[in-house]
């Protein structure tokens, strides 16, 4: 990957941490949301370490070499631990707590061999792209070598299995997540297997550096990115599913907004129009206004139509859901039309209205839009709106 590519996804998962950030605050002592965020900052951390541009910087500051190279393996470590950490906590069980703890203890002990190994070593020479098959016959760096490779191969591979197994016995998007973070695993996977193939050919005099310096770091990012996804499906899918809940449902209402579009401009009736605003809140303000529409026409909802024209409209039907909309669009539109006829008039005495009842909830009134728009008994009242109450009188 190029140094660019590594920054941008570094951003990007560090971006979804900040996302993570607030519920971590309010639950600090919930070990889960604690694993999804080490995996986050971790997979981030691996590439912004990784990028060669980081590595000289790191070199130069500390004065060491190399020194990049065990900080960006104890991070590759963690980050394979974490994952496992995080499908351990996901499938639960008796014995959560003490399984991770034996993950973490293993994989902290591995990350002070590698600390220690790199103390005993000698890398002299600056090898920002090839450090692991350059010294892979060097005492002790090469050992460094082989532990980090070898515990993080172990850790994507029991990820991997771990989440195909438990994909099998769970639905929806939790064995969706299960199964992109097992492919990500096994991405993953590449990347240690790719640098033990070319360590393997260094040490028997051939070289296979393209695997150490191109092979190995692509499969690394894209194992990660994938993981990461199969990470957030579960907790972004509720979201986008309310999102697209919350635009459909205002998409559908558009018919009866439209319908007292009028009374609520004469009137000053509905509320600043939000910006840059989530589906859920133009929802809620698609709501506000449509029932202070209905507030406002409350003496003018004529009870006669609604009896008459529910009664209609169930004979035709026979579903009583579909027969209270009608009736309640058919009132709405009579009352707009009788509301705009007697602008400089009081409402008409004696009205009963119907909200002093009941007033519709947001899916009731979304059957009233459709209503609004398909039901010729409500073209009927809005083209004879007012009639009836004179009719009735």
């Amino acid at each position: 990957m190029s140094s660019v590519s590594n920054y941008v996804s570094c951003a990007v998962l560090w971006l979804c941490l900040v996302a993570k950030a607030p519920d971590l605050l309010r639950h600090r002592g919930d070990p889960y949301l604690r694993a999804i965020c080490a995996v986050l900052a971790l997979a981030g951390l691996c590439f912004f370490l990784g990028a060669p541009p980081t590595i000289g910087a790191v070199n130069r500051l500390s004065g060491v070499p190399n020194l990049a190279a065990p900080l960006t393996y104890a991070a590759i470590t963690a980050y394979g631990a974490a994952s496992q950490v995080l499908v351990v906590y996901w499938r639960g069980g008796p014995h959560v707590h003490r399984t991770a703890r034996r993950w973490i203890i293993a994989y902290t002990l591995v990350v002070v061999g590698i600390a220690v190994t790199f103390a005993l070593g000698e890398a002299p020479v600056e090898r920002r792209t090839d450090l692991d098959t350059y010294y892979a016959t060097t005492p002790f760096i090469g050992q460094m070598i082989v532990l980090y490779l070898a515990a993080h191969l172990t850790a994507v591979s029991v990820t991997a299995v771990s989440s195909l197994r438990w994909a099998r016995r769970v639905r929806g998007r939790l064995r969706a997540g299960l199964a992109v973070m097992a492919i990500g695993a096994l991405c993953n996977s590449g990347y240690s297997v790719g640098k033990l193939l070319a360590v393997g050919a260094r040490w028997s005099g051939h070289d296979w550096a393209v695997l150490d310096t191109n092979m190995s770091p692509a499969a690394a990012g894209m194992g990660a990115l994938i993981t990461v996804v199969g990470v957030l499906i579960p907790l972004v899918g509720p979201w986008l599913t309310e999102w697209r809940r919350s635009w459909r449902t205002y998409v559908r209402l558009a018919p009866l907004e439209r319908e007292l579009d009028d009374l609520l401009s004469r009137r000053s009736l509905r509320l600043p129009r939000p910006r840059l605003a989530s589906p859920t809140t133009w929802l809620m303000w698609r709501q506000t206004s449509i029932h202070n529409a209905l507030g406002y026409l409350d003496a003018c909802l004529d009870r006669t139509l609604y009896a008459r024209t529910r009664e209609a409209a169930l004979r035709a039907t026979g579903d009583a859901e579909r027969a209270e909309a009608t009736a309640w669009a058919a009132v709405i539109a009579s009352a707009v039309w009788d509301t705009a006829r007697r602008e400089h008039l009081p409402p008409p005495p004696g009205g009963e209205g119907l909200l002093v009842e009941r007033v519709p909830d947001p899916a009731a009134l979304v059957r009233i839009a459709d209503a609004l728009a398909t039901s010729e008994l409500v073209a009927a009242a809005r083209a004879h709106g007012g009639t009836t109450r004179t009719g009735a009188a």
